[in-house]
């Protein structure tokens, strides 16, 4: 985990965070990407990995949860000079509709800063950024 630092350091410096997703296994492993435009927005690609319920289908609660709780992580990586991954200290979801196998976005608001501990608000959506698929409130541990 000590190749977050320099990977982080390149990120901000080329503006592309595919060097610190690629330094977390577990971004990896769910597919993450991130994508620039007026703001940093966060994508969970389609992945039968990702299934939790093939009738319907559905995607899996906790891969949701884990892509959101990593968008989190990483908006604070690239928008504040933090040398190490945010620690969670809490993380609480509110499942609001079922998340189709599709591309599935996320996008992050810093709610409150203060020394070592940040509020983040995080909204995750797939067709319409009005109808979101869950809804998450996270406080980071910053080192």
């Amino acid at each position: 985990m000590k190749s977050i630092a320099a990977a982080a350091e390149r990120a901000r410096a080329a503006g592309d965070l595919a060097p610190v997703i690629d330094a977390i296994p577990y971004a990896g492993l769910l597919g993450i990407q991130a994508r620039y435009g007026d703001e940093l927005l966060f994508c969970l690609p389609p992945k039968q990995g990702n299934v939790g319920n093939p009738t319907l289908p559905a995607l899996h609660g906790g891969a949701i949860g884990g892509f959101m709780e990593l968008a989190g992580s990483l908006h604070l990586i690239m928008t504040m000079e933090v040398l190490k991954v945010p620690k969670v200290v809490d993380f609480s979801i509110d499942y609001v509709r079922a998340g189709r196998v599709q591309d599935t976005y996320a996008a992050c608001h810093v709610v409150r800063q203060g020394r070592k501990l940040v509020n983040v608000a995080i909204q995750a959506w797939q067709d319409n950024r009005a109808e979101p698929i869950a809804t998450a409130r996270a406080h980071f541990l910053l080192e």
